[in-house]
């Protein structure tokens, strides 16, 4: 529920902070005194307006704040809940309920504990707005879109939840119940999900056969040419190296020869050399020890170098030019290397970030990924074909099974609608509209079934004695439709927008009592506070009618008063909630029309008391 508004620079109202209760909540006042500013407020909150010419002059900012309690129990722990208040809290639990996880969904934004909803909504003088909720900077379209989970308003402006035909359908699958978790709605919006995504999927797969066709041929190509080489990981880099080998032979072999020749075979071969001095330092260590370590290290490297000149001759004397060896690793190089240039590494930065470490430096080994990716897409191309052969006839079952549970739809809705049509009517005579008929109708949609069924769902009413059917959003007078909409709720209260037959929280009514007597004002007050206690809903109601507002569970009065001096002269408007004598007075005024009497006081008591207060 809404527990708490704070209006501040809105027009006449310069600062005011209004306490809501659970039930029936109704605002008095004079002419003028803003009691429609108080929900133009609401709506200014919600999203439902744009706040252009609401600003109170001469001041840069105004300011919307509601505080929406969202636990479960929560609306009836308010301060002047009466009686019925605390019994229906003694069967509810407190804490965040279905309606919080979904606000909370809806928003992306977390819901605390204590299930409290904070929603600010700014003017400023330049123009702009600004929205707030729970601390959070938001745009008015989140506002807007909590607003429809927790308000419907009912007035004079054309935003009324219910006049929207898919808001008119879901008051029919309440009635009906067929939208609770499991129901027939569900289950009919699980199988039109699953034929719309065959459906989908079968279009796909049709548009992008050739497409699909072309990528398969492309990809056997490239997986086959890959597969004709036979590459192998590691092989490249050991063919570089056999390749430098053998297209080098010659100069290696003249090369290595030039060492060999000066380490040993020539006459001042330097291992020949290196043995003489070993020998001289050897002689010499027997005469001072001291040399010894020379010697030895002398001896070391002669030994190191002559084996050296061994290995080399021996290495050299293996190598044998081979012109058909070196014709192989060229042409098995060439090979390797066109698969790099075409699919390796320059081919993958050009079409896609890829990882690399120090083990890349193989540089066949992204033709290698490559094939493996091949692979995948060979497969999963070659399902689709497969699936493209057999998706029709999934298609065509999914449709079948949507058809039989449209047909479920449309029948509950029919038989619903001809039961409610009646039950409005009587409503309707008995809150002042005698001859008024209402309609609505339950017609098979021509371009077949939609996410809520495959029918059409319209509300027609005809206010007046001789005049033909108009649909609801049609109806010109703003008290008129305000009764349409409490008849319709009041034998549909489960119906509405936020689904699971809960309905809105937050009602609000607005010239309800337009052009109507006494005698009926206290039956639209009965109605409006049965509507309330029934549903365990909040109502908020502006009435000029002490009757409707003699079955109020908080009676809220708005005074307009006119302060300062001079130029300085300003109008303000205060909201304070009436109780006890204060109300009575109220009451009798509102009768009377003047201050109140000991005879209007006494008929005030006697409506309060006839009203159940």
């Amino acid at each position: 529920m809404l527990r708490e508004l704070h209006i501040s620079n809105l027009a006449v109202i310069e600062d005011a902070t209004i306490e809501l209760g659970p039930g029936l909540n109704v605002f008095t006042g004079q002419t003028g005194a803003g009691k429609s500013l108080v929900m133009g407020a609401i709506e200014l909150l919600l999203g439902l307006r744009s706040g252009a010419g609401m600003l109170r002059d001469g001041r840069e900012q105004g300011r919307v704040t509601g505080l929406f309690d969202l636990s479960e129990g929560g609306r009836w722990r308010a301060e002047g809940g009466g009686n019925r208040g605390r019994k229906r809290a003694e069967a509810r639990k407190t804490g965040p309920g279905a309606l919080a996880a979904t606000i909370a969904a809806t928003l992306d934004l977390p819901i605390d504990e204590c299930g409290e909803l904070l929603v600010t909504r700014k003017l400023f003088a330049s123009g702009r707005t600004g929205v707030s909720i729970n601390g959070r900077p938001a745009t008015a379209a989140m506002a807007r879109a909590v607003g429809e989970l927790l308000v419907d308003v009912h007035g004079q402006h054309d935003h009324q939840l219910l006049l929207r035909p898919a808001n008119q359908r879901a008051v029919i699958d309440g009635y009906a119940g067929l939208d609770g978790d499991g129901g027939p709605l569900a289950e009919y919006r699980a199988a039109w999900e699953r034929w719309r995504g065959l459906t989908q999927r079968a279009a796909e797969l049709a548009e992008s056969a050739e497409l699909r066709r072309q990528k398969l041929d492309l990809a056997e190509f490239q997986a086959g040419e890959i597969d004709a080489a036979e590459p192998q990981a590691g092989e490249l880099p050991e063919l570089d190296a056999r390749h430098a080998v053998l297209s080098n032979l010659s100069a290696i072999k003249g090369r290595a020869g030039q060492v060999i020749e000066a380490l040993s075979e020539s006459d001042t071969a330097i291992v020949g050399r290196l043995e003489a001095m070993t020998l001289i330092l050897l002689e010499l260590a027997e005469l001072d020890e001291g040399l010894s370590e020379v010697a030895e290290t002398v001896r070391g490297a002669t030994l190191t170098l002559g084996e050296a000149g061994f290995d080399l001759g021996r290495r050299i004397d293996r190598l044998e030019a081979d012109p058909s060896e070196l014709a192989e690793v060229e042409d098995r190089l060439n090979t390797l290397n066109r698969l790099v240039s075409k699919y390796g590494e320059g081919r993958r930065r050009r079409s896609a970030l890829v990882e690399h470490d120090e083990r890349e430096s193989d540089a066949i080994q992204p033709v290698l990924r490559l094939r493996a990716e091949l692979e995948e897409q060979l497969e999963r191309l070659r399902g689709d074909d497969e699936a493209l052969d057999g998706i029709e006839a999934e298609v065509a079952k999914a449709r079948s099974e949507v058809d039989r549970l449209a047909a479920v739809l449309i029948e509950r809705r029919a038989a619903a609608a001809r039961e409610m049509n009646p039950r409005i009517e009587a409503q309707l005579g008995e809150l002042g509209m005698a001859g008024a008929r209402f309609e609505a109708t339950v017609v098979e949609r021509e371009e077949g079934p939609g996410p809520s069924g495959a029918d059409r769902v319209a509300m027609r009413v005809a206010t007046n004695v001789g005049q033909g059917y108009k649909p609801i959003e049609a109806v010109a007078s703003g008290g008129e439709l305000s009764r349409v909409m409490l008849a319709i709720k009041s034998i549909a209260p489960g119906g509405g927008p936020s689904g699971g037959g809960g309905g809105v929280d937050v009602l609000v009514f607005d010239e309800v009592d337009a052009n109507i007597g006494g005698r009926l004002g206290s039956v639209i007050g009965e109605k409006m506070r049965a509507l309330a206690a029934g549903a365990d809903r909040q109502v908020l109601c502006i009435t000029h009618l002490p009757q409707i507002a003699a079955f109020a569970d908080r009676h809220l009065h708005l005074r307009k008063q006119v302060e300062g001096k001079g130029k300085a002269r300003q109008t303000r408007t205060t909201v304070a909630p009436l109780a006890g004598k204060a109300r009575i007075d109220e009451l009798a005024e509102m009768m009377a029309g003047r201050e109140a009497t000991a005879t209007t006081r006494r008929q005030a008591r006697e409506l309060v008391a006839a009203a159940g207060g």
